[in-house]
């Protein structure tokens, strides 16, 4: 088989999905890769030594060996935990396909389940305060021909999102913005002097977990209110004032926020703070403001979760319609106070990023794991469904950070054995429970 160039592929790393990858394919294997970050390369190649589940695996017992199993079996197995719990969880998505997680969120109905994705432990805060204060955003494509003025604050998107600053937001030469960096501004506020803060014009370390001070100390000078401390939240006056005349000023402003604010002191509240302050700039100027986020379909759960059942995260199915409490019915909270009797993870590893008490409740439980490789949780399963990979096994849908759905194209065949992709799986699973419910 000739080699062939295959453009316009997006990438399945991070929430930037960039969209203007070139792989080259030949007889089956992918021999380069284009345009890409070195991760998002990485994502492409299998790494060397490292394990691909090809057949389900099984074990009755946590002490003992896993043995293979047929996937009609495998299947059975799952259906089987599910319907039996009375309080499942589904956990994990963001790095799986939109059509997935839709075939999941119907598995979740039947079974009266909760679903819940890493949203919980990364930009839940970030929802949660859009549901209170609202959210003027606006796309990646408007920030690259408009933006003038742009903020990262609490996060390092040379380290996290690598093409970020060079296609997005600061280096591209847009419409407006013919110089690219020449013609633009890029601050940088947080407590760590970060490789992002390094390349930043204006630099403003601010005090851990004090940001919300900041952020009410900027609304206050676009008030034209005169501050009466010298210092505030490890800023000096003059730099506050000077910072908040820098995007009064700005024809087109953007912020960008990571887990520095959500995962600090404050955490929904920060996020408020800062879009108050991004609401307030609209009247001298025009801003908007986005969170960075991590994983590449993050944005694609909360789109799904909200159409679906009218919820972001965190949705309990188990009175046969959503509802929805963060604190309640959100995974680590559920796992920690003993409530979950069995649980489902795709695309995740919570058992490397989840509290301890968590964990160990997870090792009491029937635990099914959709996974390609080994991980923390995958030592913890009783039964491993091996998954494909979105994006470069099978075609999907997933949201970039800015809520613009993409198209991500097949790049080559799964390993023998696999379903094509893991919506097919998932839909094998909801027949398989929907007939035992049947049954009885």
């Amino acid at each position: 088989m000739a080699k062939e160039l295959i453009k316009n592929v997006v990438c399945p790393f991070c929430g930037s999905a960039c969209d203007d990858i070139e792989v080259e394919v030949e007889d089956g294997k992918i021999l380069n890769v284009y345009n890409a970050c070195s991760v998002g390369t990485a994502t492409f190649f299998p790494q060397p030594g490292v394990k691909r589940f090809k057949k389900p695996l099984w074990r009755e017992k946590k002490t003992d060996d896993f043995q293979e199993i047929e996937w009609e079996t495998a299947l059975d197995k799952a259906a089987e935990i599910l319907t039996n719990a009375k309080r499942p969880l589904m956990f994990g998505w963001c790095e799986t396909s939109c059509e997935t997680m839709r075939m999941g969120t119907k598995v979740a109905e039947l079974t009266q389940s909760i679903m819940d994705s890493q949203i919980t432990h990364c930009h839940g805060p970030t929802f949660q305060a859009i549901q209170m204060v609202g959210e003027p955003t606006c796309t990646l494509g408007e920030i690259k021909n408009r933006a003038d003025v742009v903020v990262y604050w609490g996060c390092n998107p040379l380290n996290g999102h690598p093409r970020h600053l060079s296609r997005y937001s600061s280096f591209p030469r847009g419409f407006f913005r013919e110089e690219g960096r020449l013609g633009r501004k890029l601050i940088v506020v947080d407590p760590r002097y970060s490789d992002t803060a390094k390349a930043a014009d204006h630099y403003y370390k601010v005090n851990l977990g004090e940001d919300y001070l900041l952020f009410n100390a900027l609304r206050a000078v676009v008030n034209g209110v005169e501050l009466e401390q010298e210092e505030i939240a490890g800023v000096k006056k003059e730099d506050i004032v000077n910072l908040a005349e820098m995007m009064k000023k700005a024809a087109f402003g953007i912020v960008f926020f990571g887990m520095g604010l959500t995962h600090s002191l404050g955490k929904s509240q920060n996020i408020a703070g800062a879009i108050q302050l991004v609401q307030l700039l609209n009247g001298p100027s025009k801003w908007s403001i986005m969170p960075l986020c991590g994983h590449y379909n993050v944005n694609g759960f909360a789109q799904v979760m909200s159409w679906t059942a009218g919820f972001p995260y965190s949705v309990d199915f188990c009175r046969g319609a959503p509802r929805y409490n963060p604190g309640e019915y959100t995974s680590i909270d559920m796992l920690q106070k003993g409530l979950i009797d069995a649980m489902f993870v795709i695309s995740a590893d919570p058992g490397s990023h989840m509290p301890q008490r968590a964990v160990e409740h997870m090792v009491k439980i029937p635990l099914i794991v959709s996974e390609m490789h080994p991980t923390s949780t995958t030592q913890l399963a009783n039964l491993i469904l091996p998954a494909t990979v979105n994006g470069i096994e099978a075609a999907g849908t997933c949201y970039r950070m800015d809520g613009v759905p993409l198209h991500m194209t097949k790049v080559v065949d799964p390993p023998k054995g696999l379903f094509e992709s893991d919506t097919v799986m998932m839909k094998k699973l909801y027949e398989k429970v929907l007939a035992r419910q049947e049954e009885d």
